[in-house]
């Protein structure tokens, strides 16, 4: 039996209409219901009404010219606050098409989303948009009353409320959850002037996350400025002419989408600098590829593994699918390690993240790591940032044209032509990254304090939480 862990319940404690599966009564779920009996508590459903987006006609035709955010799971797990960081992230449709299909649910501002659907149980409330659109992955949380919204989400994505969530979910092929099973939640109702607290650290949280996003955008900004190649689609010229010799001898493409005069500019515009290509014998970089193990290889336990999907310029998303701990005979032998750049070359090409430190995962064979040669003539960071500027994105905007879906070769990766920055200009834009990111780590850290605060308060009372606010320099 060692190693093994179990749990006995009485019979008269099982409803034999609900679940009564082993993991449903795993020592975790039944210690997080025993602490809360111990607290004031009250039911979810009593706080707000609940609202979910039922069927509705496809809308993906309509993303162009849709106003209004469309909040999907993938909008939420990591952005326990809704801001227009995430601008650029949403999918839109327009807000007639909400209101003429009465399957489509909306939430304003202070309202709060629950991800219901694949990967369920994340809470984040709507902070910068006065309305959002929900898809069917999602529920909310309307007109919210007697708690306060924020402090709500801190509890809803501390352990007290997300294993509460995950316990309830639905176990269908897909995880799901229901409104009844929401609604069922019980929530630790603290005090007002605590609840103030929680609130304040999230504010401080959204503060600091916006001060690292102006920050990361200064850089980008600062770069566009040194190497001037943005702005090379901005020209009266419409076509351009080639001989056979200068395309399809030359690159092996005859489409006319390769040969766009703003490519033209940008090489131009490059040209005018000291550049090398990112990789080769006399590269930048050396360029190495993962493994692809094949579907039947997903797991939910085991080593992470790293998708396209999981990857932003900003961070890598806690990934869902995990692998085999023997995948390969030694797999850490895989793991991408401090300042190896993860470069994706399959469906959204052109994603470019420095890893901070030594990982433990595994990434898929769309994410190429790459590995800087000489960090004396270019720096990780700067390398980065050039790799997520339009002027290399425009390069891979080129070179994925023509495919139904965006494919990126290595060989036409290595010769992607990088401009190479004084060494003092690579320094001063690294620095402005490694605070951003420093910023984003120290505002992921308040909402950490914020989560165990509260859990502190339902295990040990609120003037010890307070205390171990006070100690960490978090309730400031």
């Amino acid at each position: 039996m060692d190693g093994l862990e179990c749990s006995e319940v009485f019979f008269s404690q099982i409803d034999l209409g609900d679940r009564f599966d082993a993991e449903y009564f795993a020592k975790e779920y039944i210690r997080v219901a025993q602490n809360l009996e111990n607290v004031h508590t009250k039911k979810l459903g009593a706080f707000a009404n609940f609202v979910a987006s039922a069927f509705y006609p496809a809308a993906t035709q309509l993303y162009s010219i849709g106003d209004t955010a469309f909040v999907r799971c993938v909008d939420c797990i990591d952005f326990p606050i809704i801001t227009a960081e995430q601008e650029d992230r949403f999918e839109k449709i327009p807000y007639s098409f909400g209101t003429a299909n009465k399957g489509v649910s909306f939430l304003t501002q202070g309202e709060i989303v629950i991800t219901k659907v694949g990967t369920p149980c994340y809470a984040s409330i709507v902070e910068d948009y006065e309305t959002v659109a929900l898809s069917r992955t999602v529920l909310g949380l309307s007109k919210i009353k007697g708690i306060d919204p924020y402090y709500l989400m801190v509890f809803l994505r501390c352990k007290y409320g997300y294993e509460q969530l995950y316990r309830k979910r639905e176990l269908t092929i897909q995880y799901q959850l229901t409104l009844p099973r929401v609604k069922a939640v019980d929530v630790y109702l603290a005090t007002s002037d605590f609840q103030k607290v929680i609130r304040h650290l999230c504010e401080q949280y959204r503060d600091v996350k916006a001060k690292a996003a102006n920050l990361y955008t200064k850089a980008e900004a600062t770069l566009a400025r040194n190497i001037s190649c943005f702005d090379v689609s901005i020209s009266d010229q419409s076509m351009s002419i080639k001989t056979f010799r200068e395309s399809f001898l030359t690159n092996g493409r005859l489409d006319a989408e390769y040969y766009q005069p703003k490519y033209d500019r940008l090489f131009a515009a490059l040209a005018a600098f000291t550049t090398k290509q990112l990789g080769g014998t006399n590269g930048i970089a050396d360029i190495q590829k993962s493994i692809e193990p094949g579907s039947e290889s997903y797991g939910v336990e085991g080593i992470p593994f790293v998708r396209v999907s999981d990857v932003t310029k900003l961070g890598i998303s806690e990934p869902e699918i995990k692998l085999p701990m023997d995948i390969v005979e030694h797999p850490e032998a895989l793991f991408p390690k401090k300042d190896s750049i993860l470069f994706s070359k399959d469906g959204s090409v052109g994603i470019a993240y420095k890893l901070e430190e030594d990982a433990q995962f595994i990434t898929s064979s769309a994410l190429l790591q790459l590995t800087i040669k000489d960090t004396e003539e270019v720096l990780p960071d700067y390398l980065t940032l050039v790799l997520n500027s339009p002027a290399v994105q425009l390069q891979a905007e080129r070179a994925a044209s023509g495919a139904v879906i965006q494919h990126w070769k290595p060989s036409e990766i290595q010769q992607v032509i990088i401009p190479i920055l004084d060494m003092s200009e690579q320094q001063k834009l690294s620095q402005m990254v490694q605070q951003s990111f420093f910023l984003r780590r120290q505002s992921e850290q308040l909402l950490d304090y914020a989560k165990r605060a509260v859990e502190l308060a339902i295990e040990q009372g609120e003037d010890a939480a307070m205390a171990w606010l006070k100690e960490k320099g978090g309730n400031g």
